[in-house]
């Protein structure tokens, strides 16, 4: 504060005076107001962290029952609609409930232990004194109380001893020796069968097991390899399954949609790379490339990328590994797809879009957009509400769609999701998710121009029967790379990420089709060590049917009672959001 003594007496100056400290002042209070605007921001920003760290992973929230339900005015399709499923969520409620009541009457479920597991006997030793009553004498047995307690035993191995006959003319040594051909091993020796092989494979990619775990739990069985061994047979067994893997690949590109997603891996940068042919594909151009460069720059690792390639409408899933997240590896893979592509909107998707002159379509995922939307929360409650809510709606839609031919969903996303989007076009376009009542960088602003930079791509499930909402499917299969990847933490080599590509392609598709892994990898690693090159029939939703025994049906039954909550949950839904709506006229 100036002294009263330096204050001007001048009129001139005193006007002058006030107009600076006014400027200071203005200055003051933007920074202030700049401060806390920066200050809400990160608040918003430390509790969305927050909720991912400790939050529920699931995207579903309690609905407000003080929320606005939306309002269809005079829109008499959209009316017809709502009463439709409305009508359907009863039924769906009834079906449910009559269910339920049968279950109820029935007896209690069988616990007994499967009959097909061997048994054994343990007669339990009479006490002396118990033989023999005081009163009576000697005691008979008249019956048994039966107790039958599961058992389990440490997996067993055991060594085959082939003996391969050697023949030979008495007497008549110049004839030479004749022996029947040799079967084709796995390693020099034949030293390891496919059983062992499959077994190391499945604990790696399906049960997560590093080799270093692998060895304690074959030590337990009485031997101990070294890792080195494990790796070995891994690499041979790979060797032999990749002409599947590749038709896996092939198979996949014959079909009109398709869902990718990919995620990170950690590659240890190689010592050295090997020059490469000038012939040499795009792929290993630029993975050489990009391990020359962290080389030159001394990375200790790198962030490599595993890539899932789903078919919607074929049962098999596919691997591939990249050592960066570049256009060059969906370039390659899909090089003769022709259809649908579900993919998040990365930009290397639309350049691929783009270059494949028009033989690919892009279509975005609804997940992603709703996802945006239910970050924004926090920030715009009521708008994003609203949003939410038309959401909600276009996924009670496709629960009800699921069951339906395609042709039928297309007829039910026509007649009722389409009037859903158009309601959430017109909402966004409107000025309630623009200025003053939203800032251009605020969460929901961001979400906003995500729908509006993708909207043809978001709408186009409307547009086919076959396509899907959303990529959720193909997001699952990337958790099977991260739990994994917690777990062997990194790839050593580029050529062990290209192994993993083509193991998970196996396990995984496997797993899709409720096969037990071990069983369909010992049977098809046999099958391709005789020369077998008949991949059509290993195909996993082909060889399950002649082998049904290897079949987990209480996979699908489990698919089953979780699809069957979800419908409810959701008829549910229907019906008390329509009570709502019309106690509220």
């Amino acid at each position: 504060m100036q002294d009263a003594s330096h204050i001007p007496t001048d009129l001139d100056a005193c006007r002058s005076l006030i107009e600076s400290q006014a400027r200071v002042m203005l200055e003051i209070q933007k920074s202030k107001d700049d401060l806390s605007k920066e200050n809400s921001e990160l608040k918003l920003q430390i509790d969305k962290l927050m909720k991912q760290l400790y939050g529920p992973k699931t995207e579903r929230s309690v609905e407000d029952p003080n929320q606005l339900h939306l309002n269809f005015g005079d829109d008499e399709q959209a009316r017809d609609a709502q009463a439709d499923a409305v009508a359907e969520a009863k039924r769906i409620v009834q079906e449910f409930t009559v269910r339920r009541e049968i279950k109820k009457s029935k007896k209690t479920r069988n616990e007994q232990l499967p009959e097909h597991l061997p048994r054994y006997e343990v007669i339990v030793p009479i006490a002396d004194a118990d033989k023999f009553c005081a009163t009576h004498g000697e005691r008979i047995i008249i019956g048994y109380d039966i107790t039958e307690t599961l058992e389990f035993e440490r997996p067993r191995l055991r060594v085959r001893v082939t003996k391969n006959p050697k023949l030979a003319c008495v007497n008549h040594s110049e004839c030479g020796i004749a022996q029947p051909e040799r079967a084709t091993g796995l390693v020099e020796g034949n030293r390891f069968d496919s059983s062992v092989a499959a077994e190391i494979i499945t604990g790696k990619y399906g049960y997560h097991l590093p080799f270093y775990r692998q060895q304690d739990w074959f030590a337990g069985s009485g031997w101990c390899p070294t890792r080195s061994t494990l790796l070995n047979i891994l690499v041979a067994a790979e060797f032999v399954l990749r002409p599947l893997a590749d038709y896996y690949r092939r198979l996949l590109m014959t079909t009109d949609v398709i869902g990718c997603d990919e995620t990170r891996v950690t590659l240890i940068t190689p010592m050295t790379v090997p020059n490469i042919a000038d012939d040499a594909s795009v792929r290993d151009r630029r993975r050489h490339e990009v391990l020359s460069e962290a080389i030159a720059k001394e990375r200790p690792s790198l962030n490599a990328r595993m890539w899932a390639y789903r078919g919607v409408h074929i049962p098999i899933n596919v691997f591939d590994f990249t050592v960066s997240r570049e256009r060059y590896g969906p370039d390659d893979v899909l090089a003769d797809f022709r259809g649908f592509l579900m993919a998040d909107c990365w930009s290397g998707f639309k350049q691929i879009h783009l270059r494949s002159d028009l033989r690919i379509t892009r279509v975005a995922c609804m997940t992603h957009a709703r996802r945006h939307v239910h970050e924004s929360r926090a920030s715009h409650p009521q708008q994003a509400s609203v949003l939410l809510a038309m959401f909600r709606q276009l996924y009670d839609i496709e629960d009800r769609a699921k069951e339906l031919s395609a042709d039928d969903r297309l007829t039910l996303r026509q007649a009722e999701s389409v009037p859903v989007l158009n309601r959430m076009r017109t909402y966004v376009d409107s000025g309630a998710v623009s200025l003053p009542h939203v800032l251009p960088k605020s969460d929901f602003a961001q979400a906003v121009n995500y729908l509006n930079n993708h909207w043809e791509q978001l709408s186009l499930f409307t547009t086919s029967g076959r396509i899907p909402i959303d990529n959720n499917d193909v997001e699952q299969l990337m958790k099977q790379v991260a739990v994994g990847r917690k777990n062997w933490l990194f790839l050593g080599s580029p050529d062990a990420g290209t192994r993993a590509a083509t193991l998970l392609t196996l396990i995984s598709t496997a797993v899709r089709n409720d096969l037990d892994v071990w069983a369909y990898l010992k049977d098809v690693l046999d099958k391709l060590l005789a020369g077998s090159t008949d991949c059509a029939s290993l195909r996993a939703d082909i060889w399950k049917q002649s082998h049904p025994e290897s079949v987990r049906t209480y996979r699908s039954e489990e698919r089953r009672d979780t699809a069957n909550r979800t419908k409810l949950t959701r008829a549910q839904r229907r019906l008390q959001n329509a009570r709502k709506n019309n106690s509220a006229k």
